[in-house]
């Protein structure tokens, strides 16, 4: 059973113009979205850069005022709702930020932001908190020593880590992590994403997890969605998504994905090739004339595909010879 649903979220930026200021038009920056969460569940959300992706992150989290829509957090709406230090949403919902420079105070050391969150709700003793603290920075692999500087002494990736140490402080339900280890070396992000998913299954926790990198959310998410212009394109669990990609540009988007095998190279860039050809071709099937996406249809109880009418007659008569067939 989920903990937090989701419902039609639209989060809407107006444009303004004219001799008295007036609002002339909106930036849709996420237009129309639902999700659930479940308790020990990874969701993935992917899509280029200005999709909506972050915004839709910092928008559950509380900062990006909603539009419209609804966000229900274990029966109570919380949407735009405004809540004291100490609630339980703020505790049991944690963030780790795309740009780690920006989210960290750079007035304080290290050991000081870190204890932030343990010191708004875990209520540990002095001993406590710097054992906590220590046992945070090894985990995401910085140096004990580290507590005692300030955010400008540490590189880009070394930053985003006292991001992550900061988000698991307080063992939350969700966290929201965008693009966490985009900035990391490669082995500490293995390590990275290793440990989230080994606190993952010790204390039940979820992830929204938002990333460019197809493979690192095929090898951490149980659903993943496809997001384009502030809306899904496709909805499904790995096997949907990965291996029966329904929409154009989820197919786009599988297709850019680099391999280092050798023998398959030309095999792919064929592929992509038509693929984008498809996609020139194929695109009024699933944008309307303004280029909006169109509403998710479902194709089974996992996967949702958007689509126009005519797709999903086509689609619905693939499966059933599909079906047909098995029977025979």
């Amino acid at each position: 059973m989920s903990f937090m649903q989701i419902n039609d979220l639209h989060v809407h930026y107006p444009i303004r113009g004219g001799f008295f200021n007036a609002v002339v038009d909106n930036v849709l920056a996420v237009d129309g979205i639902s999700l659930e969460f479940e308790k020990g569940k990874t969701y993935g959300l992917v899509g280029e850069s200005g999709c909506g992706k972050s915004t839709t992150g910092k928008s559950i989290i509380g900062l990006e005022k909603v539009t419209s829509g609804s966000i229900i957090y274990e029966g109570e709406d919380v949407t735009n709702k405004s809540r004291n230090r100490n609630s339980s949403f703020n505790k049991d919902i944690q963030m780790i930020f795309q740009d780690a420079n920006s989210s960290l105070n750079p007035r304080k050391r290290v050991q000081d932001i870190i204890a932030e969150p343990i010191r708004n709700f875990l209520k540990l003793s002095d001993l406590e908190e710097k054992r906590k603290i220590n046992e945070l920075l090894a985990i995401v692999g910085m140096p004990e020593d580290a507590k005692l500087k300030y955010a400008h002494e540490f590189s880009g990736g070394q930053k985003q880590r006292i991001g992550i140490a900061r988000a698991i402080a307080t063992n939350p339900k969700l966290i929201i992590a965008d693009e966490p280890v985009s900035a990391l070396d490669l082995s500490v992000q293995a390590q990275v994403l290793n440990y989230l998913k080994d606190i993952q299954k010790e204390l039940g926790l979820s992830y929204l997890f938002i990333s460019h990198d197809l493979g690192v959310v095929k090898h951490m998410c149980d659903h993943i969605s496809i997001m384009y212009k502030g809306r899904f394109v496709e909805s499904g669990n790995r096997q949907d998504v990965y291996q029966s990609p329904q929409h154009i540009y989820t197919k786009r988007l599988l297709s850019a994905i680099p391999t280092i095998e050798p023998s398959t190279r030309e095999s792919r860039k064929r592929e992509r090739i038509t693929v984008e050809q498809n996609y020139q071709k194929e695109e009024y099937q699933y944008f309307d004339e303004d280029g909006r996406v169109f509403d998710l249809y479902s194709l089974s109880d996992t996967h949702k595909v958007a689509m126009t009418t005519t797709n999903k007659e086509v689609i619905h008569k693939v499966a059933m010879t599909t079906t047909n067939k098995e029977v025979i």
